[in-house]
């Protein structure tokens, strides 16, 4: 039977043969294929010396693969990368299903004539991004694509000929042999204990007591007649994960945290910014889910966004009430109105495992015994209840970059903590309608306030800016320095993160829909430890009063009471005050014109200048009347490292102590942290012999999540 004239041919085709062997054609042809710029963002690409080892050896790879020819191309999955699709074509960025101009674009890929005899049922969506550059004719929508074959050709037999006819093509068309992870942590593991517990009953059947060589290691494992009890110390995304993990695994675990449950979090953030009352244990940064719960809630990574710890992250996620798109976008976010909910149920999962949470519940001291951890000491957060020494087998640390009293106190018990370079800034807000029209031009009024068709409009932009080091020896400083935009927040608001009345630090935040009408970022240039020596801060915590000194400015700048001292960008770079009716901030508690000039030392603010003019060449209208700076941004990162081991997780300088994500110095944004934190319950667990087996067995094998910049 003919095939009928589609959309995207010209002309109607007769019959294809239908291949009856499926023998494998010549070996493939190679093409090396280059990668476009990042989607979405107004940076370069990094390409040749440029790029990261990880990159470049994640590039050598896919190289050598492609060398490899594919056994058998009706086997596995093939994944169809870069499939642009216009966006009129498109049904718009919360559709996550297979369109029909997904499919002619697919058809195209595989060399299929008539998109329509495709099956919308053989395709899955992996990934959808928009891309609105200005080097493109027309802004698109980019999918990645999995191709389940077997069921395509039950489907429609005549896609055989054009399957056995399919060559590798470097970050276009891969074959896939094995399948991603299919499903949460919790399956995840209760399949692998399951399969454990099986291997174990079928080794004691045929040796007695399960004693000898063929028993499985849980079963020798499992003789520990009391569970470990392990104490974990924040309730942040790691926290979380490494509590699933060890209660999933059988430990008994008591989760601390020092702030309050996201409902009383609330109300407590509600009197800050209606009547300016401070709770300085639970606010923007400490209580449930941790600094993350009042922000975006960006779901980006850089620790390997396919791996599949990530995916057993994102989808568990999911399982406690995250939307299912946030497995297909490009650039991931919940939200603080979905992160809410989804804490409550995360919490209520863990209450069923047997986990004892405590809010409420600060950790004062460890408590040491021949150089092991073997309890903490806790106070009532609120002073209602006399303080108590909990003994345990094991501390896993997951407290957050702002918890500066734990710092302080690891020192006193000699734990090594090394500084570590982070950045520093301000935030910036535009008027988002400016930077929807200056990243999509006319495709701008397909924004509708987060419903319509096209994302609300973000950007990411970095550099390298250089400096004149000016009264300052010249080998004292840096004479070039990152500059980078963090936690873009479009549709959002900037929020008060200052864990101190006599301190002031802002952050940004937005909801699922990002509807507000401002967008705001960190606009911020790296500082090291030459930095803090130029204002005699040494020693471990030299970041820390790094930090304290320039938010202890900036509430002076203020004129305290939470105030934030801002400046527009134009009088910034002319170094003035214009004395004229300041653009609307979405701050709450109130901003003051102050002159950000003279906050920072010379050769950061000259850092600052240089690197907003910069991207008002990748952005043309960055630099605007409009645009408004806001003082200070200080905590983009931990300050300090807590070394531990590569496998063991475990402290270097004290054992039963177990560092884990982003206070620790591992981890920088929710997802990174909460794979640092489930990677740490693996090893926690093996180490007390409740699982035998190494994470990566499990889960295969997973990137460290180490720092990195945004």
């Amino acid at each position: 039977m003919p095939f009928l004239q589609s959309n995207s041919l010209p002309l109607a085709l007769g019959p294809l043969p239908i291949r009856t062997h499926l023998n494998i054609p010549n070996p493939c042809r190679l093409r090396i294929y280059q990668a476009p710029r990042i989607l979405c963002a107004a940076t370069r690409k990094r390409t040749g010396k440029q790029r990261y080892p990880s990159e470049k050896k994640k590039l050598k790879q896919k190289h050598k693969d492609t060398l490899r020819e594919v056994e058998n191309k009706f086997e596995g999955i093939w994944r169809l990368s870069k499939l642009a699709v216009p966006v009129q074509d498109d049904p718009g960025k919360d559709f996550t299903g297979v369109s029909d101009g997904l499919l002619r674009e697919i058809a195209k890929a595989i060399k299929f004539p008539v998109a329509s005899m495709l099956p919308a049922e053989a395709f899955s969506v992996i990934r959808k991004s928009f891309d609105a550059r200005k080097i493109l004719k027309e802004p698109k929508f980019v999918y990645t694509v999995d191709m389940d074959v077997s069921k395509l050709v039950d489907l429609e037999p005549r896609t055989q000929d054009f399957i056995s006819d399919l060559t590798l093509r470097v970050g276009l068309i891969d074959h896939i042999t094995q399948g991603r992870v299919t499903g949460d942590l919790i399956s995840i593991i209760r399949h692998a204990r399951k399969g454990e517990e099986v291997q174990a009953s079928s080794g004691s059947g045929d040796h007695d007591n399960g004693s000898s060589n063929g028993s499985s290691g849980l079963v020798k494992c499992g003789s520990r007649k009391d569970r470990p009890r392990i104490a974990v110390v924040g309730g942040g995304p790691s926290g979380l994960f490494a509590s699933l993990v060890l209660a999933e695994l059988g430990a008994d675990v008591t989760l601390m945290e020092r702030g309050q449950p996201v409902e009383q979090r609330g109300r407590d953030i509600g009197a800050l910014v209606v009547r300016r009352i401070l709770e300085s244990e639970s606010n923007f940064c400490f209580g449930e889910g941790g600094a993350g719960t009042w922000s975006d809630g960006k779901l980006v990574t850089r620790i390997g966004r396919n791996s599949d710890s990530v995916l057993a992250a994102m989808k568990t996620l999911v399982h406690f009430g995250a939307p299912n798109n946030i497995l297909v976008d490009g650039k991931p976010h919940l939200g603080t109105d979905r992160l809410v909910p989804l804490l409550r149920h995360f919490r209520q999962h863990l209450l069923e495992l047997g986990v004892s949470v405590r809010f409420g519940t600060r950790v004062d001291d460890l408590i040491v015994e021949n150089n092991c951890v073997v309890g903490v000491e806790l106070s009532d957060s609120r002073n209602q209840l006399p303080p108590e020494r909990f003994r345990c087998d094991a501390v896993v640390l997951a407290v957050g970059h702002s918890a500066r009293d734990i710092y302080q106190m690891l020192l006193s018990h000699n734990v090594d903590l090394v500084p570590k370079d982070f950045a520093v800034g301000f935030r910036i807000e535009h008027p988002q309608v400016l930077i929807n029209n200056i990243q999509y031009s006319s495709l701008a009024t397909e924004v509708q306030s987060g419903r319509g068709k096209v994302p609300v409009a973000d950007y990411k932009v970095a550099g390298v800016v250089s400096t004149e080091n000016g009264d300052i020896s010249s080998n004292s400083v840096p004479s070039e320095r990152s500059c980078y935009s963090f936690c873009m927040c479009p549709g959002g608001q900037v929020v008060l993160t200052s864990t101190n009345p006599k301190e002031l630090c802002i952050n940004g935040m937005s909801f699922s829909r990002r509807a507000s009408k401002w967008a705001n970022a960190a606009l911020v240039v790296n500082v090291s430890k030459q930095d803090f020596e130029t204002l005699s801060f040494h020693g471990p915590l030299a970041g820390v009063e790094f930090q304290r000194e320039f938010e202890r400015r900036a509430a002076l700048m203020g004129e305290q009471d939470f105030v934030v001292p801002v400046q527009r960008v134009t009088d910034f770079l002319d170094n003035k005050l214009s004395g004229t009716s300041l653009p609307s901030s979405s701050y709450r508690l109130g901003v003051k014109e102050a002159n950000l000039h003279e906050l920072f030392p010379s050769h950061i603010t000259q850092a600052l200048k240089r690197s907003i003019s910069m991207f008002n060449q990748e952005l043309p209208g960055f630099i605007s009347e409009e645009a408004l700076l806001h003082g200070v941004e200080t905590r983009t990162s931990s300050p300090v490292q807590i070394p531990r081991g590569d496998v063991s997780y475990e402290s270097l300088s004290l054992k039963g102590l177990y560092p884990v994500g982003e206070g620790a110095g591992y981890a920088g944004g929710i997802v990174s942290a909460a794979v640092d934190g489930m990677q740490a319950g693996f090893a926690v667990a093996k180490n007390f012999c409740l699982f035998p087996e190494d994470m990566d067995l499990v889960l295969g094998k997973a990137e460290r999540a180490g720092f990195v910049k945004y």
